[in-house]
């Protein structure tokens, strides 16, 4: 399968809490970790980094604002989807979160269903290159839901790594990104692959797509982008 896992943190001390959660979005397919306070869900942030954090707002050790205001000043981790949870429901305790980066804010008591519906809302505008939707660039297409890809309605041989990678570029074309990013965004774990693999599947893919290698472009001491512009 061509997408990767959805592991998602959860950041909560109470145990019902994180039971109902855990259960809500394992379901769904996703991995769950969880912790319960700030400085566990750092060590967990740089050790594996989720798709999606779930980030209580009252923390033993210190408040989820401050851990949020940490994530969204650390360029590792800044892009990272987070939801707050929290009993907080003032309106001015909402923008707080909001203001400090948080993505969506989810008031307890809260439905398990909502959560998911807004964590998977919250996915999808933050990955575009989760879409199953058919992605096209000239006369390549790329079909998620049937793992293929055509140039000139033919289709070409591509390897499962090749594709994720193409299927990323073409859903941020015209961004360039460096070697450790594509790491992070395309694989998800960085610390197991050599940044230099990512030059290997470059070519890999550049081989693939033959006469449309062009779409993918190199940045000198940068990384890589995708670009339909001549």
């Amino acid at each position: 399968m061509a997408s990767m896992e959805t592991t998602v943190l959860v950041v909560e001390d109470e145990p019902a809490i994180v039971e109902l959660v855990s259960y809500s979005l394992r379901e769904a397919g996703w991995t769950i970790q969880s912790v319960s306070s700030a400085g566990a869900a750092w060590t967990a942030l740089c050790n594996k980094r989720p798709q999606l954090m779930l980030l209580d707002w009252m923390l033993p050790d210190q408040s989820g604002l401050r851990l949020l205001s940490r994530v969204r000043a650390d360029r590792n981790f800044a892009d990272i989807p987070v939801i707050m949870l929290t009993a907080k429901s003032m309106e001015e305790d909402k923008l707080a979160g909001l203001n400090t980066g948080a993505d969506d804010y989810v008031t307890k008591p809260f439905s398990p269903r909502e959560l998911l519906a807004r964590s998977r809302a919250l996915l999808r505008r933050k990955n575009p290159h989760d879409t199953e939707e058919p992605m096209r660039a000239g006369n390549l297409v790329l079909d998620p839901s049937s793992v293929s890809v055509e140039i000139d309605g033919k289709k070409i041989d591509i390897g499962n790594a090749e594709f994720k990678l193409l299927k990323f570029l073409l859903a941020h074309r015209e961004r360039v990104f460096s070697r450790s990013q594509l790491l992070d965004k395309v694989w998800g774990d960085a610390s197991v692959i050599e940044e230099r693999t990512v030059d290997v599947h470059v070519l890999r893919l550049r081989k693939a797509l033959k006469e449309q290698e062009g779409l993918i472009r190199t940045i000198r001491s940068v990384g890589y982008m995708l670009s339909e512009k001549s």
